[in-house]
């Protein structure tokens, strides 16, 4: 974490360092499959689930991020997640990875689908193959995710489909619009299977961040004109951090959320 990040944490982030947010008992012992979860946003989710003594599989084209994030894990305790580079472009590839996970760590109760890649890209730059491509990696892999998760969750019993979203396009935000296009389909895919889902007790939700400082975030984007955007458009002060977007992902995961279904819950320190 850069110093810039760790003298503007959030408030969230400083209780978690101090031991001070909730333990969620349900999720002990659960089967946790993440998509994109090497790093940023998907590495905090892997850790938090992790922490509340999860099972977790997760899936990233980042071998050497992936490989350095599950060795800390084990390090501080937790148990060591299962892992495998995949390239979710790849649906065979990533279906074949959950059944794998599955069979190594039981039935997965929870599918949190936060692979995404936001690489900037003008409307007049975009050629069909580069959409197709922006597409298989921003909205395919949730869909067919989730087809290969709830056979084992209607086994269960129940279970719970965490989709990541996006605030971007709601806030009218500019230079990917194919980004846009791929995050905005997300509320529907949430909706859209809730009815379906639900009779089997499996509910489904998305989570939708604001602008979250991940390494790759502070980078490429935070300069002086980013930090006035920040000031101008969040109602609070501090920066947003991957560990809270995690936190209300585990609110979702687990039994405390039992009738939270069909939702879209905004994390983005009231910027939309």
């Amino acid at each position: 974490m850069s110093s810039l990040i760790a003298s503007n944490q959030s408030a969230s982030s400083k209780a978690a360092q101090a031991g001070q947010l909730s333990r969620f008992p349900s999720l002990q012992g659960r089967s946790v499959f993440v998509t994109g979860g090497g790093s940023g946003i998907g590495a905090a989710i892997v850790s938090a689930f992790a922490e509340q003594g999860a099972r977790v599989a997760f899936v990233d084209v980042a071998q050497g991020a992936s490989e350095q994030l599950a060795e800390q894990i084990a390090a501080a305790g937790h148990a060591k997640p299962w892992w495998r580079v995949c390239d979710v472009r790849d649906i065979a590839a990533l279906q074949t990875s959950i059944s794998d996970a599955a069979a190594a760590l039981g039935d997965f109760s929870v599918l949190v689908n936060n692979v995404a890649s936001d690489d900037r890209h003008s409307l007049e730059s975009v050629t069909p193959a580069y959409y197709d491509e922006r597409i298989a990696i921003n909205e395919r892999p949730a869909f067919f995710a989730i087809q290969s998760v709830v056979p084992g969750m209607r086994k269960l019993g129940s279970g719970s489909v965490i989709n990541l979203g996006s605030t971007g396009w709601q806030g009218k935000g500019t230079g990917y619009p194919c980004y846009a296009i791929a995050k905005s389909s997300v509320n529907g895919l949430t909706r859209g299977l809730a009815k379906t889902l639900g009779q089997d007790r499996i509910r489904i939700n998305t989570v939708s961040p604001g602008w979250v400082m991940t390494e790759r975030q502070v980078k490429l984007w935070l300069d002086d004109a980013g930090e006035q955007e920040l000031a101008r458009n969040q109602c609070l002060p501090d920066k947003l951090l991957p560990h809270d977007i995690a936190r209300m992902v585990l609110f979702l995961a687990s039994d405390d959320a039992g009738m939270c279904t069909a939702q879209e819950f905004k994390v983005d320190a009231g910027w939309v």
